[in-house]
């Protein structure tokens, strides 16, 4: 008797196949596999092509495949090439997670956690890509709820909406932390009503910080900073002068500082400082406390 019309009682066909019987009488219960006909005692056969079907299953369960799909596969409802694709993808989505996951736990192995931070990381890690995302959007829109598109505000609005949906595949230590971080600041109702103001300000007329030059700003009275000359010291007026010019009359002085104040901000920058690292980018150096000194320096000598 040939190959094709020879026929198998389960107990055959699971030596041949190396499955179990039970694993092959459930697949023959499920449907996905039917025997060719039954033995005087009422005992199923199966034929050659069950064999074969066997091996396929097999491949298909244990590259993670339901029932369904696979009996959608052998009935050819689908092709092996689209059930391939979407299980790629939804491998990639659970690799994704358990990443976040791993470095969640590399950050509370390494460091401790208090049970606040455990819990927001926990949160984190559960959220979706698209979740996560969302908190930076929620926080964006609060921020710049009225403000017009093409106004100051609107650019940075887009700006700031930067957060990556995704951790890296290998996130450093400094990345989970700042991820971490990055939810902190955008839940703290502080925060975000001083970038509210700011938002504001901003899209106002006459608002914007001018009166000044960024680059002078740094190269003087970062200087200044780095090395220790007090703002309200004759060489820190002489500073002052060289960014702001000597003949600025003492009310557009205190003008300018109030206007700079409202614009400067360390968690704001912080804000923006924890975008850059969650994107890969290369730190910048803070501007900050250059802002600082020449805003109590204007005060000081108006």
């Amino acid at each position: 008797m040939s190959d094709h019309t020879e026929l198998f009682s389960i107990g055959e066909l699971a030596r041949r196949t190396e499955l179990s019987v039970r694993t092959i009488r459930f697949w023959s219960d499920s449907g996905v596999i039917s025997p060719a006909s039954r033995s005087a005692g009422g005992y199923r056969l199966y034929d050659a092509e069950a064999v074969v079907r066997l091996d396929l299953v097999r491949t298909l369960r244990e590259l993670g495949l339901d029932l369904d799909t696979v009996r959608q596969v052998l009935a050819r409802q689908v092709t092996v090439r689209e059930v391939a694709g979407a299980h790629v993808r939804a491998l990639n989505a659970e690799i994704r997670t358990l990443q976040v996951r791993r470095a969640v736990l590399e950050r509370v192995a390494r460091d401790g956690s208090t049970t606040e931070e455990m819990r927001l990381m926990h949160e984190l890690a559960r959220m979706s890509a698209d979740e996560r995302q969302r908190i930076i959007n929620d926080f964006v829109h609060e921020t710049f709820d009225g403000v017009a598109p093409d106004a100051p505000g609107g650019q940075i609005a887009q700006a700031m909406r930067t957060m990556p949906t995704e951790l890296p595949a290998d996130p450093t230590a400094e990345q989970v932390d700042a991820w971490v971080e990055l939810a902190e600041l955008v839940s703290d109702e502080g925060f975000r009503k001083r970038a509210r103001e700011m938002a504001v300000a901003g899209a106002q007329a006459g608002q914007e910080p001018l009166g000044h030059d960024p680059a002078q700003v740094a190269e003087h009275a970062g200087r200044a900073v780095r090395e220790g000359v007090a703002p309200e010291s004759n060489e820190g007026k002489e500073i002052t002068d060289r960014i702001v010019g000597p003949d600025l009359p003492s009310a557009e002085r205190a003008r300018l500082a109030d206007r700079l104040a409202t614009f400067t901000d360390r968690r704001v920058e912080r804000y923006w400082q924890l975008l850059g690292v969650l994107n890969g980018r290369p730190p910048v150096p803070s501007q900050l406390p250059a802002f600082e000194w020449l805003i109590a320096a204007l005060r000081t000598h108006a």
